[in-house]
């Protein structure tokens, strides 16, 4: 590692492990990054000139004005984005159908080798903007996606399909354009690996809250009897299902609820039709585990009293605030036995960590 990366990683390190002492972890496990190239997401502004146009963002300066900044490469980036960008931005200037008031492009790669370009205008979109789009799709070997206000156009797919590695085993992901996914890959492959070992192996079942496409909940599902998840967003629920489907896994259930809904149905005070759509009966689980990952605001006090109900509680924040304010309570009844930082975001203050809580 250069100095400098070690560096940030150091202060990390000290900061949350100095956050966290009263709750007398164990020694801190970290995961670090690759110092480059580990970011599969990136957007720009598409910055116009007179006679030209170039990939922007913006720096703020002493007074907090914005200043424009060219970005010809982005080090940071998978290296295929970073192949791409040049590339592409000579063809979208080579058409004026293509260049004229584009506003944005959003890159979307995968270690599988997919790319999913997202290119957001401020004006409709056309016939002739879809032929163009659809024949520079194919020339590049690229999935393109075209938005403009109220209007999304989809000329192959709205997605691309990404491979983990968890041991021994390689899952498949459906990443959908604009629904949340992990940044850094590689990084969130130890993330799914450490989660299982603090799993270890159940012969009973696992609640998890918050699931998102299910990007935790398909390796998850390999050390529990069953497993039922929760989400809410429909796009997420759609992502999750289908991912369940091509993974070949039998074990699973998705109910769309949040966790203040599951936390309703959970303790009778509620009844859902959307259960009892998808033919879930939570009363036919024998969960010992709960698994969360929630926003970064954290988890909802009625929902953390149900947590504190299960005998392990593995818990992956990206906000470490929050998480020490939750263990005020989570403490009251666990303890940490296991403590992790996840360095998803080099170069910034941003924290992801994991902790595994067993009941007193």
């Amino acid at each position: 590692m250069t100095s400098t990366y070690q560096q940030q990683l150091d202060a990390k390190v000290a900061r949350i492990t100095a956050q966290f002492s009263e709750y007398n972890p164990p020694s801190l496990e970290v995961f670090p990054s690759a110092e480059q190239n580990f970011r599969m997401r990136a957007e720009f502004r598409i910055w116009h000139t007179e006679n030209d146009m170039f990939y922007a963002m913006f720096e703020r300066n002493a007074e907090n004005q914005k200043t424009v900044v060219e970005i010809k490469d982005f080090p940071i980036a998978d290296q295929s984005i970073n192949v791409l960008m040049p590339v592409l931005l000579n063809e979208l200037k080579a058409q004026d159908i293509l260049s004229k008031r584009l506003f944005e492009v959003h890159f979307l790669a995968t270690l599988k080798g997919e790319m999913l370009v997202s290119l957001v205008y401020r004006c409709p979109l056309n016939t002739e903007w879809e032929v163009a789009a659809k024949a520079l799709s194919d020339k590049l070997n690229i999935k393109i996606y075209g938005r403009s206000r109220g209007q999304r156009v989809i000329l192959t797919d709205d997605y691309v399909v990404e491979e983990l590695q968890v041991f021994d085993r390689t899952y498949q992901y459906k990443q959908i354009e604009s629904s949340f996914t992990q940044p850094n890959a590689h990084v969130c492959q130890k993330m799914l690996e450490w989660a299982c070992n603090a799993a270890d192996h159940s012969d009973k079942d696992l609640l998890e809250l918050y699931c998102g496409n299910g990007n935790f909940t398909l390796p998850l599902s390999t050390r529990f009897n069953r497993v039922l998840a929760t989400e809410l967003a429909k796009s997420s629920v759609y992502a999750a299902q289908w991912n369940i489907e091509k993974n070949n896994i039998n074990n699973i259930q998705v109910a769309r609820l949040s966790a203040e809904e599951f936390t309703q149905a959970y303790n009778g005070e509620r009844e859902f039709r959307r259960l009892e759509e998808a033919e879930i009966n939570i009363a036919s689980y024998d969960f010992d585990t709960v698994f969360v990952d929630p926003p970064r605001a954290g988890i909802d006090d009625e929902t953390l009293k149900l947590l504190q109900r299960f005998e392990r509680i593995i818990y992956i924040s990206c906000n470490p605030d929050t998480l020490h304010d939750n263990l005020k309570q989570l403490s009251q009844t666990h303890k940490v036995t296991q403590f992790a930082l996840f360095d998803q975001f080099p170069y910034t203050h941003h924290v992801e960590s994991g902790v595994l809580l067993e009941k007193f």
